[in-house]
């Protein structure tokens, strides 16, 4: 690490006990299982090895919206605006390392959907004008839930139309330390049922055919940054050929 650089973790761990709908299958093999197979692939015996050990391996089974990942458009919808929406290995890798912006709604309510106002609150409060490229960093500290069975469930959520404003503000990654961008599905499904309309479900998301953006889900440790701003994000997804996302292991980095 470089001389006066701090620098802060905002992924949560790959976990086969993480309480997200679609959690990771992980199979772990030990340094003797390794030493079995690799004296399988040279002819030799196992005891050939130092002490009969060598690699050790997981074998991870899971989907790339599982754990901390970027989506791209191609996840929101099949085109963007008009053309054929871009996969997470097209996307311009500048994308993802620049300026960072926190915005706390960590005293917001599960399920409260976060409008334009509330954005601009949180700017007057930080004295701050969204530039272009910025990445935007939404805390609810669900994060803190990751192993309770009610995670992906306990956010406050970005409505279509905030979503929207932050793309019209040059915004083209934006993430939230929760399952999901838009409120609680459940709670989706309750509102759909209740006025069925074609603005409800999975609203912010579909915000994506209109614009392109990426979503990072799934970020954590948003209470630890010391400043709303002026702090560098690096957070490049994974290279996953055609994908609907990349996994990625974010990062804010305080000079």
């Amino acid at each position: 690490m470089r001389v006066g650089a701090q620098i802060i973790d905002l992924s949560v761990p790959m976990d086969s006990n993480a309480k997200e709908p679609f959690p990771p299958t992980i199979e772990y093999e030990a340094h003797e299982k390794g030493a079995e197979q690799a004296a399988a692939i040279l002819g030799l015996e196992k005891e050939n090895f130092p002490d009969s050990k060598a690699w050790a391996v997981e074998t991870v089974t899971l989907t790339t919206h599982t754990g901390t990942h970027v989506d791209a458009p191609w996840h929101y919808a099949d085109m963007t605006a008009g053309k054929k929406s871009r996969t997470i290995d097209e996307l311009p890798i500048e994308w993802f390392y620049g300026n960072g912006v926190v915005f706390d709604f960590s005293d917001k309510a599960a399920g409260y959907e976060l409008q334009v106002e509330d954005f601009k609150e949180k700017l007057v409060e930080m004295n701050y004008e969204l530039q272009p490229f910025d990445i935007v960093l939404v805390r609810t500290d669900a994060d803190k839930k990751y192993y309770d069975d009610e995670y992906a469930f306990c956010h406050a959520g970005v409505s279509a139309n905030a979503t929207r404003w932050l793309i019209d503000k040059g915004i083209k990654v934006m993430g939230i330390d929760a399952w999901g961008w838009d409120i609680p599905l459940p709670l989706q499904a309750q509102h759909y049922r209740e006025n069925p309309r074609e603005d409800i479900l999975w609203a912010a998301h579909y915000v994506g055919k209109e614009a392109e953006y990426c979503q990072i889900e799934k970020l954590a440790n948003l209470d630890q940054l010391p400043r709303k701003h002026g702090f560098k994000v690096a957070a490049f997804p994974i290279k996953v050929k055609d994908g609907s996302a990349g996994w990625a292991r974010p990062v804010a980095i305080f000079e």
